[in-house]
């Protein structure tokens, strides 16, 4: 008998309130399974994946490494591409598929996010209508199509 896939955990950056709720909305509507949280900017992110803030659906710090990060690039205090080469430089982190979405469709911001570990890269669609066919898409494939490594039971710094 194998133990029940918990359901999972989508970690957000994104520093704008309007684009959070939509996001919230369009997960709600798509993914009825995933859990949604979100980080306000990209210190708040780390902290959040070095277990030093909890996540803001009230897991314990034991459970917060998420299955899917969502980045957006422009945050204050620290933008998505610091944040993106942070985590794919820590060895505890680097598996965490971490995918950028961002209203830049710059080339240069392309070609730096592959070649500093993203997973992929998505420009954010200006239409709720095409954000669910996105929702829809990376949690069909994120989700259900391809394995990814389990959750630890406790995540430790070190």
């Amino acid at each position: 008998m194998t133990d029940p896939i918990p359901p999972p955990i989508i970690l957000i950056a994104e520093d704008d309130p309007d684009d959070r709720l939509m996001m919230q909305e369009a997960f709600a509507e798509r993914c009825i399974e995933c859990r949604t949280c979100f980080a306000h900017d990209g210190m708040q992110l780390m902290r959040i994946l070095h277990g030093e803030e909890q996540l803001r659906d009230g897991l314990s710090r034991a459970s917060s490494r998420p299955d899917l990060i969502l980045l957006d690039l422009n945050m204050p205090l620290k933008d998505g591409r610091q944040a993106l080469l942070e985590i794919k430089s820590d060895v505890r982190l680097r598996a965490i598929p971490t995918i950028v979405m961002t209203t830049s469709d710059n080339e240069d911001d392309v070609r730096y996010c592959y070649g500093a570990g993203a997973n992929a890269y998505i420009v954010k669609p200006s239409s709720y209508s095409g954000l669910l066919d996105v929702v829809s898409s990376l949690t069909s494939y994120w989700t259900a199509t391809v394995t990814l490594p389990r959750r630890p039971e406790r995540y430790d710094r070190d």
